[in-house]
């Protein structure tokens, strides 16, 4: 016989909307409780919460934050060779390029700019991804030197980089008897106020994140939202009703995964707050004072600052402030202070813009420092050996 056979209609006098209801009350978590029931019920809910929110934060502690912390254990800053001088006889001199925010190996960006090879050896900074300091850098330099014969040193640094690269050579400049030939800056911002506000806000916003979520510097799904959410103008549909573009969000995270999260050379949160941190800081103008001036008998270097020639295409840094700011402190263009401005640029692409950055290089900057250090050393009665 089938389940079927055995239903009856007298089954259906048998139910009662109103016994199932009386059934669930007395089935229901504090149901023979009469004193404080209440505030016990309320207590058990908040308990139940709490220990849901527990559960979630131990899968995130577990398979977010600890293999990320385990992973960054593991590093620490490196110097890394990436090209020979075209000329052997300019091997006493090395170009040393550090990105700027959010990235972590220079290698790339410095193999974009072969012109750089005509001053000198070129390597390449990679950042500790625990974190920043320019003391270890300047001495990962200056050691590195001293085993391969170089004696002159120049520093290019793109956006933030620009920042870090002020400190290394201030380190350089006054620490050591390595000769501080030059300092590139490329659409680097001296000061906070002169980022952007939008970029400013994302930044801030971040930190204070970093300040109060456990575990948010080595987070990989925060790092997701938050980058995603840096994306969201591609996605976002302003126009008419307001709304999500599908397709092109799917795009935003895909790329925010391939290239910050799964990607090893893209920086970790902690890296990012403490690039971030060094603009906050402030210190950037110290430093181009300190490396404005001559030490221990050696010369002033060549500051040299690239910025796009339309300073509105550099959406993140207010290029014309930097290069006031540069004119009052190193003393104007006529004396150690090149500005160059070349066309189709943004905000630090050389390797989105190889062409236009080698161009200028090659045509202007190069000209411009060989120039420089030649009047330098003719009043100190010796040509640097890179510039012969």
């Amino acid at each position: 016989m089938s389940p079927l056979d055995e239903w009856h209609p007298s089954t259906v006098a048998d139910w009662s909307d109103e016994r199932r209801r009386a059934r669930l009350r007395e089935t229901r978590p504090g149901h023979g409780w009469k004193t404080l029931r209440r505030t016990r019920l309320a207590l058990f809910r908040v308990a139940v919460l709490l220990m849901i929110a527990g559960v979630a934060f131990a899968q995130y502690w577990a398979h977010d934050v600890e293999p990320e912390r385990v992973r960054l254990a593991l590093t620490e800053p490196a110097l890394l060779p990436i090209a020979e001088p075209v000329d052997p006889g300019k091997r006493d001199t090395a170009v040393v390029d550090l990105v700027g925010l959010g990235n972590l190996n220079a290698s790339d960006t410095a193999a974009a700019l072969p012109a750089l090879r005509e001053m000198g050896a070129v390597w390449a900074i990679r950042y500790d991804n625990r974190g920043i300091d320019t003391e270890v850098i300047a001495d990962l330099i200056i050691r590195a030197a001293v085993m391969s014969g170089v004696r002159n040193i120049v520093l290019t640094g793109h956006s933030m980089g620009g920042v870090i690269a002020l400190e290394v050579a201030e380190h350089i400049h006054i620490g050591s008897d390595r000769r501080l030939v030059g300092v590139l800056l490329d659409c680097t911002p001296l000061d906070l106020g002169a980022v952007r506000p939008e970029s400013r806000g994302l930044g801030e916003d971040m930190v204070r994140w970093m300040g109060w979520l456990p575990g948010a510097r080595e987070s990989r799904g925060l790092r997701t939202a938050v980058e995603t959410y840096a994306r969201r103008e591609s996605y976002l549909d302003h126009g008419g009703v307001p709304g999500i573009r599908f397709d092109e969000f799917r795009k935003a995270v895909g790329e925010v995964l391939r290239d910050k999260i799964f990607n090893a050379d893209a920086a970790s949160n902690g890296l990012i707050e403490a690039q971030f941190l060094a603009i906050v800081a402030g210190g950037a103008t110290d430093d181009l004072r300190a490396v404005s001036k001559p030490a221990h008998g050696k010369p002033r270097p060549a500051i040299v600052f690239i910025r796009p020639h339309d300073a509105g295409r550099d959406r993140v840094v207010d290029v014309a402030r930097t290069q006031q700011v540069l004119i009052e402190k190193v003393g104007g263009v006529n004396g150690n202070l090149l500005v160059v401005k070349p066309r189709g640029t943004g905000h630090a692409n050389p390797r989105q813009r190889p062409a236009e950055y080698n161009k200028v290089i090659a045509q202007q900057v190069l000209p411009f420092v060989a120039r420089y250090q030649a009047r330098i050393s003719s009043v100190a009665g010796a040509v640097p050996a890179w510039h012969r």
